[in-house]
């Protein structure tokens, strides 16, 4: 089957953390542009008052209140929007979660539950969306990070996470190429978002974390995964720092791990006390609606970002990128010499 992606307005969208940051932000352009939306979270009251928010403006909406690290829930998830809307066109696996700590200060429980979230969510996600879209066609859209493509120290089990779903999002997009799948496989890798991620982390810091800068406004990421509902595409980056960080880890390995070994951890960390370790969200959802903490400035646009939807203009940006990388790390070698 030919791969034909619908235009917003015409699709059934599913997506998975859809009442905080990154998820919530996407919900409400999805509904502004006509779509029908499943929304999913665990907290069902938050659930409850985005869905009368969106229906209130005119959206179709239906919520399920979910634990994507649960099989069987992701299953009602596909089933609740096979019995409301048919089927649906495009999945989005947002939900994700993570802890700030040093890897022997996090219990394995807590991050084999970071796993469940993160990785297992968007197992469990997208082969419920394979299942039905290998029929229908459609897309499948993981939200991994710049950490999908390098270390992060302080959130190790953050960054493992992320490189297991570029590892299991590339092979499952291989396998439904063999098999001519009419579905879009796409991996979104976003730089730090002004979002509560880091406030809703279980932190095991003596201060409370941060993500480091720069940051950028959730409603990039937002525009990302709409347009790779609507446009084929293999990878996108979110912020041109995510392509930086993610070009820095491969070609110059050495170089990158000197730099976040000096200046990663600081950045991670405020000069605030830490808070109970108790308040986090790693088990439980949230009950607010928060797009933004609004405590920091971010990025509200993004050259490369924008270009990045252009393959040939995006090629040509990257390839000049690698040749000044190449050139920086010839000159670090002269210098060695």
């Amino acid at each position: 089957m030919k791969l034909s992606l619908k235009t917003i307005g015409s699709q059934v969208i599913v997506l998975t953390g859809a009442t905080s940051g990154v998820g919530l932000v996407t919900a409400r352009k999805a509904a502004a542009a006509g779509a029908r939306l499943v929304l999913v979270a665990r907290s069902e009251e938050s659930l409850h008052k985005l869905a009368e928010e969106l229906r209130e403006k005119g959206a179709e909406v239906i919520t399920v209140s979910a634990d994507v690290g649960r099989q069987e829930d992701v299953a009602r998830v596909a089933h609740a929007a096979i019995e409301r809307f048919g089927g649906f066109d495009t999945w989005v696996n947002n939900a994700g979660v993570t802890i700030f700590g040093r890897h022997a200060d996090v219990p394995l429980e807590d991050q084999r539950r970071l796993f469940d979230t993160n990785y297992w969510g968007t197992v469990h996600g997208s082969l419920a969306a394979a299942a039905h879209l290998r029929e229908h066609g459609g897309a499948i859209i993981n939200i991994g990070s710049e950490a999908s493509d390098g270390p992060l120290p302080l959130q190790s089990a953050y960054a493992a996470s992320q490189h297991a779903i570029k590892g299991f999002t590339d092979s499952l997009r291989l396998e439904l190429d063999q098999e001519m799948a009419p579905i879009s496989v796409t991996l979104i890798k976003p730089a730090g978002l002004e979002t509560p991620l880091a406030s809703h982390a279980k932190n095991f810091l003596d201060v409370e974390p941060r993500l480091p800068p720069p940051l950028y406004d959730p409603a990039l990421a937002a525009d990302a995964i709409l347009f790779a509902a609507e446009n084929p595409r293999r990878d996108l980056f979110v912020g041109g720092a995510a392509k930086a960080f993610s070009a820095a880890a491969y070609h110059a390995p050495h170089a990158f791990d000197l730099f976040m070994r000096r200046f990663m951890g600081r950045a991670q960390q405020t000069r605030h006390p830490a808070g109970p370790l108790e308040d986090n969200t790693l088990y439980g959802g949230g009950n607010g609606l928060q797009e933004r903490t609004g405590n920091r400035v971010a990025l509200q646009s993004c050259p490369y970002t924008s270009s990045a939807r252009h393959p040939v203009l995006a090629t040509a940006l990257v390839v000049g990128a690698s040749a000044a990388v190449a050139a920086m790390m010839q000159a670090r070698r002269g210098h060695h010499d």
